[in-house]
């Protein structure tokens, strides 16, 4: 019988990382949900050595051997070891993989996962790179949120959130593509749902996790640039407006400490006011070139219509407009299914149903378009 044997990060020879991070840094922080280190191992036994910390929304993991899920749970504080699996025949090699739930949340502080390392009786093995590397970038639909939970549940709390059952998940996994991601339940391309012009992804997107916060996450590069040449994407799907649109709908945000205010508004009828439809458009526009320069071989796909169909024709138009005044014809809107009253999930959000029906569509798109493109 093998003996249990610890090992830091940086002396496993095999492993692969998913998700934003820092290549080869020991411990390893996995900043989003979806973030994750994948092994194949051979071995009887495997455990993770892990540092968890949050004050009040709590750390949730998946483990999932031979790309079946064995295990979803919440996390406790402190340095622990998890336990990913045992008294199993230890000459196969098994396909492992410890992935981040928990989307990255600014509003805890405290709130982080790092790998240490490993324990195993058994031998590491390569991982390969995946057929094609794909970046998500959203909002709560893409942080997974009300895909676990019953369709009454309301609570904004992460037991509800999740990338096992993102559509993200589902389209790489379909695709045999890694996936990156950056989403934040909220946010949006120019404000977030409230109206807090702070609360968009653009502003953040250059930087490695910008919409953590605390001084833990900026000991651990949170806030450093992103080095983009790290990787080279096939692809870039973004699923943002869903908050921008409701931004209308909702009174002046407004910031006690300097007196700032702002506010996306209605006319009396009901309809978009034009010149703040425009803004909203013009951020679509600059958030495209900001994606193009980091992104330069990628094809974008700005995907819309889970949560209402609200700002599909102003999106469309900005696309079009960006098109048109760059010459880049690598850029396509995709309208997906929207979510109904059987593919809801909790908290009024899409549900696993609706995901499900996303990944199809965005599956099919991007299968095709892979194909053309070879």
């Amino acid at each position: 019988m093998n003996t249990v044997r610890k090992y830091a990060l940086n002396e496993i020879p095999h492993y692969k990382v998913h998700g934003r991070t820092v290549p080869g840094i020991c411990p390893l922080p996995l900043f989003f949900s979806g973030s994750a280190v994948e092994l194949n191992v051979s071995g009887s036994e495997l455990w993770a050595d892990l540092e968890v910390s949050w004050q009040n929304l709590e750390m949730w993991v998946t483990v999932e051997v031979n790309g079946e899920l064995m295990s979803r749970q919440m996390l406790m504080q402190g340095t622990q070891s998890l336990c990913l699996f045992r008294g199993m025949n230890p000459e196969p090699v098994k396909n492992v993989r410890i992935t981040r739930e928990t989307q990255a949340m600014i509003e805890d502080e405290d709130c982080c996962l790092i790998i240490h390392g490993f324990q195993a009786d058994g031998s590491f093995h390569p991982v390969p790179a995946g057929k094609y590397t794909l970046e998500f970038v959203g909002d709560s639909i893409t942080s997974g949120e009300g895909t676990y939970g019953a369709k009454k549940e309301s609570d904004w709390i992460p037991m509800f959130m999740s990338y096992s059952r993102d559509y993200a998940k589902m389209t790489a996994e379909a695709l045999g593509a890694d996936a990156y991601m950056i989403s934040k339940g909220g946010w949006g391309v120019l404000s977030g749902w409230d109206n807090n012009p702070d609360s968009n992804i653009p502003s953040h997107y250059e930087q490695l996790c910008g919409i953590c916060c605390g001084p833990r996450n900026e000991s651990l590069g949170a806030f450093s640039p992103y080095d983009f040449s790290a990787r080279k994407t096939d692809a870039v799907i973004v699923n943002l407006g869903t908050n921008d649109a409701s931004a209308f709908r909702q009174p002046a945000w407004h910031d006690p400490a300097t007196g700032r205010t702002f506010k996306q508004h209605l006319n009396a009828d009901g309809t978009y006011m034009e010149e703040d439809l425009n803004r909203f458009g013009e951020a679509v526009v600059s958030f495209l070139y900001m994606l193009r320069r980091h992104n330069p071989q990628a094809h974008i796909v700005w995907c819309y219509g889970m949560l209402g169909y609200d700002l599909s024709f102003a999106i469309n138009d900005a696309v079009n407009r960006y098109t048109g005044k760059s010459g880049d014809h690598n850029v396509i809107f995709l309208q997906l299914p929207n979510t109904t009253g059987e593919t809801v999930g909790s908290n009024g959000h899409p549900g696993e149903l609706s995901h499900r029906r996303a990944a199809r569509v965005l599956t099919e798109y991007l299968q095709d378009y892979f194909s053309n493109r070879r």
